[in-house]
């Protein structure tokens, strides 16, 4: 197909949850649903979801077709290969989610649609969406790091069955997703019920666009504001268009001051920590280095790294991130006109030094003279 290069790039979503979590109630949403867009879903096991037999139109060996246009297929074989298959397709579609088996690890799905320069010029990480179980995340977290993963690597976290927990136990859960991920958008659902361009779509891998729709995505000196059960807050806001955030989540101070850190979370199993960095323009000779050495000597740690680097005589923002050794980054845009100039990084990641890494990421600091 010659116009290939011309078209924009599929968007791909990375599903990922603990059996249970609800994600195969998400996909027959997406499969099922009158919502007007082609989804191909790619699952790792056909057989292990729940899908309707009667709204499969036409099946060749691994792509069956469903009665609203969507389609859905196996990976039987290598991710690349299905994908490759997929955009072979007369009748495209609007976007690809891939689900991950409940125990998988999302890294590698993601690496492949970040890293891989074949699939990477024809389609685009999203977002990775983890679904959490209100109920029994407690539990999972305790007896699994899998779960805890999940949610570190996610962009996007449903917080599932919140029909099944008290409020109180739902600001618990809330609290803890915070404590593992301070970036993550938080959506609560029951029965997997969402409008799909929340999860869909969402721009929110590619940091660029996450920053261009929240500018205070990487704003976290405080912990976010958890509301206890009585709390008059409007809890509505959390579905409204998160592309417009809500940024007041970002600002409320607090009169402890937990320097960069999100506290103990309120279940005490998790192992996550997220860094947050922040100083003045950099050196890139120092910079390149400092995070090449970082990410090759903890990058097994290092589940995601984020930020927007401010360096000595550059005129324009720079943009890296990063997933356990891989590292990229790129000019964003221009510094407007009373933008602070100020570098941030973000890591998460387990049994990281932060001391070192503080005081290294100084060390890359222009000195003033």
């Amino acid at each position: 197909m010659t116009d290939t290069a011309a078209q924009k790039p599929i968007p791909v979503t990375v599903l990922t949850g603990y059996l249970g979590a609800g994600k195969t109630t998400l996909l027959n949403r997406i499969l099922t649903g009158n919502h007007g867009k082609k989804y191909a879903v790619i699952v790792n096991e056909f057989g292990e979801i729940g899908i309707d037999n009667d709204l499969i139109v036409e099946s060749d060996e691994e792509i069956y077709e469903m009665n609203n246009g969507c389609i859905c297929c196996t990976v039987r074989g290598d991710l690349i290969r299905v994908v490759e298959g997929l955009m072979r397709r007369p009748g495209r579609f609007d976007a690809i989610v891939v689900e991950t088996t409940g125990l998988a690890d999302p890294v590698p799905v993601a690496q492949t649609f970040f890293m891989d320069d074949d699939v990477r010029a024809r389609t685009e990480l999203d977002a990775v969406v983890a679904l959490v179980d209100a109920k029994h995340l407690p539990l999972r977290l305790k007896d699994s790091r899998e779960a805890e993963d999940q949610i570190a690597f996610a962009d996007v976290v449903l917080v599932n069955k919140t029909d099944l927990v008290t409020p109180e136990e739902l600001a618990k859960v809330e609290a803890t997703v915070r404590a593992i991920n301070p970036s993550a958008r938080i959506h609560r659902t029951t029965r997997s019920d969402i409008d799909l361009t929340k999860v869909l779509d969402q721009g929110a891998f590619n940091l660029d666009r996450a920053l261009e729709n929240d500018p205070h995505f990487l704003d976290h000196d405080h912990p976010d504001h958890v509301c206890g059960p009585d709390c008059d807050h409007d809890h509505h806001h959390h579905d409204h268009d998160h592309h417009h955030h809500d940024h007041d989540h970002h600002h409320h101070d607090h009169d402890h001051d937990h320097h960069h850190d999100h506290g103990p979370s309120p279940i005490h199993d998790v192992t996550v920590q997220s860094i947050s960095l922040r100083g003045g323009e950099m050196n890139p000779d120092r910079f390149f280095p400092w995070i090449q050495k970082i990410t090759q000597t903890d990058g097994p740690n290092i589940l995601r790294l984020k930020g927007i680097i401010a360096f000595a005589g550059d005129d324009e923002r720079y943009v890296v991130q990063g997933v356990h050794m891989i590292v990229e980054g790129d000019h964003q845009r221009a510094w407007k006109e009373g933008e602070k100039r100020e570098s941030r990084l973000v890591f998460i990641g387990r049994d990281l030094d932060r001391e070192k890494i503080e005081r290294t990421f100084k060390a890359c600091e222009v000195q003033p003279h």
